[in-house]
């Protein structure tokens, strides 16, 4: 009788301990889930001169047979490049990026169609270091042979320091927002439980007029560089108490 009753009060122990356990177990994970936080947003923006431009370059060239016009496509593209590095481009600063050889077709009005010629067309990137040089570039390139010109892009060779300098001021923007609303609100702030970072910095594409044109060598613009901007946004969320 004796060692019944010992068994059924272990049991009744070892239950009320098991369900102690869950419930400070319950209890600890809605402490971590349920904290009181506040969340503050910071933007900082860094205004810099770019330190270096990227340019595309294309010969286009059209005859009646793909062999010649494959040599007057290599004979121009050749004629640039040579440009380029007369002008002080580097090897490693000059990438092919297409090259490509099209039909040209004739359509007669009872649907046929002709082959009457080849294009050919060869695109080159160019990446300026020294901007002074930009106007020149253009200039040279149109002389030489290039008949199109894509997209003129001024940016940061390596923009990793500014995007840092950006973002410090993002986060000392963000702390100072959330040091002034704890104040209004009577808490204190904690630590830091979330970060989240977005940048919204683009280099700005500028277009080259037509002054070049599908013929080349027309007058070569005066080029502005002007200053781009990093803009880098952040948010943060405070533990507070």
């Amino acid at each position: 009788m004796a060692v019944a009753a010992a068994a059924v009060f272990l049991i009744i122990f070892l239950a009320a301990a098991t369900y102690s356990k869950i419930i400070e177990t319950r209890y600890a994970g809605q402490t971590s889930q349920y904290k009181n936080t506040i969340s503050v947003s910071g933007e900082g923006k860094v205004v810099a001169k770019p330190d270096i431009g990227q340019v595309s370059l294309s010969v286009i060239s059209d005859a009646s047979a793909v062999v010649a016009a494959q040599k007057d496509n290599t004979d121009k593209m050749n004629r640039v490049i040579q440009a380029m590095k007369d002008l002080g481009i580097k090897e490693e600063d000059l990438k092919t990026t297409s090259y490509n050889i099209s039909p040209r077709y004739q359509y007669s009005p009872n649907g046929r169609s002709d082959i009457i010629g080849y294009e050919v067309a060869q695109n080159m990137d160019v990446k300026i270091r020294d901007l002074t040089k930009v106007s020149d570039i253009l200039g040279k390139a149109a002389t030489a042979g290039a008949n199109q010109v894509g997209s003129l892009i001024f940016t940061f060779d390596n923009p990793e320091t500014l995007q840092s300098q950006a973002r410090q001021k993002a986060i000392d923007n963000a702390k100072q927002k959330a040091k002034d609303l704890a104040g209004s609100l009577g808490v204190a702030l904690g630590k830091v439980v979330s970060f989240n970072e977005s940048s919204a910095s683009q280099p700005i594409p500028m277009y080259a007029s037509d002054a070049l044109g599908r013929g080349g060598g027309g007058a070569t613009p005066v080029i502005q560089t002007g200053q781009n901007e990093i803009d880098i946004n952040v948010n943060i969320s405070y533990e507070i108490y």
